[in-house]
């Protein structure tokens, strides 16, 4: 079997609810202005015991209990993370102690920032179709408070924590596209975590705003076309949950107008690699997607990298 497809996916989200108007006593913001300029209205904080590698092993569990599989089915964990405080071990090897994996699956963690979960899906499909994986669990985990500064009113109002899972598995048939992948470098600074600014979440958000309004629509649309799908084919878009001013009008420039467009970030925030799997996630318990439909996955992140695909939903 050359082809993959996806079996199952699940999320964890931490339990502290943080509303717009918690934020207010905090920094010089306000709910109406939060909601406007990124669509916010609540988000998810991790507390001082919850870790990225913990909330990854949350999520693997709800997607092993979705796919009714056990650790044992899998021989490979990728991690998706940019917010991991520890360089090693890895959070994909934490992951496989967490679960009790002793099998000695392929451990591996990935960091392109808020685009992790695509490329992680990527890398998945290929070991898969080069016969070096069966099984894959791809996790996207963030805790980006460890990383925030909650001083800068344009920042500490978007990030959050959560981690959302996907299990992929060898298939006679091919039901995820290939990936359309790559990055613009000059734009590498977009997005930082770097230690000379005390590894503080920065950004360039108008720089990032002005390229994902321009230039989002046609690589999302070149996509499509090397999935070979038409945008009126497609059930669902989940792009990376940035700001819903980017997310709302993507349907309607690409055609797909009965498309169903995942909005999890007005009431989980921005959750860097982990939106794209805990929006779908949190989508198909709402509102469950008929198997087989097919479904947009797009994100950006640091450096400035790129990376989407076409899914059939399990």
């Amino acid at each position: 079997m050359t082809g993959c497809r996806v079996v199952a996916v699940g999320h964890h989200q931490p339990a502290r609810v943080v509303p717009n108007s918690e934020l207010e006593s905090m920094v010089d913001t306000n709910d109406e202005w939060i909601t406007r300029r990124v669509g916010i209205r609540e988000r998810r904080w991790a507390g001082p015991d919850e870790t990225v590698a913990s909330m990854a092993t949350l999520a693997a569990r709800d997607v092993l209990r979705k796919a009714d599989m056990t650790p044992a089915d899998l021989d490979g964990v990728i991690v998706a993370t940019c917010s991991a405080v520890d360089r090693s071990p890895n959070n994909a090897a934490r992951v496989a102690e967490a679960l009790g994996m002793t099998n000695n699956p392929s451990a591996i963690d990935v960091n392109t920032a808020c685009s992790g979960f695509p490329h992680s899906l990527a890398m998945a499909q290929h070991a898969i179709m080069a016969g070096a994986n069966r099984t894959v669990l791809v996790i996207g985990a963030e805790k980006l408070t460890d990383f925030t500064d909650f001083t800068d009113r344009t920042t500490c109002v978007l990030t959050a924590d959560g981690a959302g899972a996907m299990i992929v598995t060898a298939d006679e048939r091919h039901t995820i596209s290939p990936v359309l992948w790559g990055s613009v470098p000059q734009m590498g600074d977009s997005v930082r975590i770097e230690a000379h600014e005390d590894s503080k979440f920065a950004q360039n958000g108008r720089a990032v705003f002005r390229w994902t309004t321009t230039e989002l629509p046609t690589i999302a649309a070149q996509v499509l076309e090397r999935a070979g799908v038409a945008p009126a084919d497609l059930g669902a878009i989940v792009l990376h949950q940035a700001n819903l001013r980017i997310i709302e009008p993507l349907a309607r420039k690409l055609g797909a107008d009965h498309a169903v467009v995942a909005t999890d970030i007005t009431e989980s925030g921005n959750t860097s690699a982990a939106s794209i799997p805990l929006a779908l996630s949190k989508l198909q318990e709402r509102e469950p997607l008929p198997s087989g439909t097919p479904v947009l996955l797009f994100a950006f992140g640091g450096g400035l990298s790129y990376a989407g695909q076409v899914i059939e939903a399990p």
